[in-house]
């Protein structure tokens, strides 16, 4: 069911988020897991969602313009004429990540929604099992976060852990190998990494890993910088790990 609306149309929601985009909208409503509420787009873009989806839409939606887009998201938001309302994922398992290939990510303390959004993308990109977020110290999902992952909050299982250091233990009970990302390791080298199975741990810009979660690490790596800056911001630096630890594997 399709209608025309304005812009005094009440788009006030109750629990949820919306996400914006057509790669996270796109993945949202292909994923099953996502609960979908009310899909608001304008003409071309609900034309281009739907050749895109190849299938029927299943959920109701309203043509709008891009002004009424602009208010739902917000005037700085990129949302390319398309927005979805949707409760948040149930979180994964350690489990679920185990049984499927790739490295495992932790976040330690990583804030900023649009970085953990980029990290998500990489993660996609290149092959990574899951992510592990701190539950306290960790954004909600929300819309900004879902467009910097450009459909990778809807594809890659996420995990909201109380305490690190347990699932670290875990994961090491498992046989995988931890790594900690930090400027004073030693250099990385994804060739060391063939015959492993490995957790990569970022943490947050300044502060970096939190002695606590270190100490869990079997060992501390760095990446090799030889300009005049020697810092990277987070998801940056998470995507030429991940593709150091991964290059030796294609």
């Amino acid at each position: 069911m399709s209608r025309q609306t304005n812009i005094n149309t009440n788009f006030t929601i109750k629990g949820g988020f919306w996400l914006y985009g057509l790669h996270a909208v796109h993945a949202a409503l292909v994923n099953r897991k996502r609960q979908k509420m009310r899909l608001v787009a304008t003409s071309d873009a609900y034309t281009n969602l739907i050749e895109k989806l190849g299938i029927p839409l299943k959920i109701s939606h309203d043509i709008v313009d891009r002004l009424t887009l602009d208010k739902i998201c917000g005037k700085d938001a990129v949302h390319q004429g398309l927005a979805l309302h949707v409760m948040p994922l149930g979180g994964a398992s350690i489990d679920e990540m185990l049984d499927r290939p790739g490295p495992i990510l932790m976040l330690d303390q990583v804030t900023d929604p649009r970085n953990i959004g980029a990290i998500l993308r990489s993660a996609v990109a290149f092959g990574a099992a899951g992510v592990i977020l701190q539950d306290r110290h960790s954004p909600d999902e929300n819309g900004v976060m879902a467009k910097a992952a450009s459909g990778g909050l809807d594809i890659i299982p996420i995990l909201r852990a109380v305490n690190l250091s347990r699932e670290l233990g875990k994961l090491k009970e498992q046989g995988l190998w931890i790594v900690g990302l930090d400027a004073h390791g030693n250099l990385l080298n994804g060739a060391d990494y063939v015959n492993r199975r490995i957790v990569l741990v970022l943490g947050a810009e300044g502060a970096g890993i939190r002695q606590l979660t270190k100490k869990n690490c079997d060992e501390i790596a760095s990446l090799r910088m030889t300009g005049d800056i020697d810092s990277l911001n987070v998801s940056v630096a998470g995507a030429i790990a991940l593709y150091e630890i991964t290059r030796s594997f294609f």
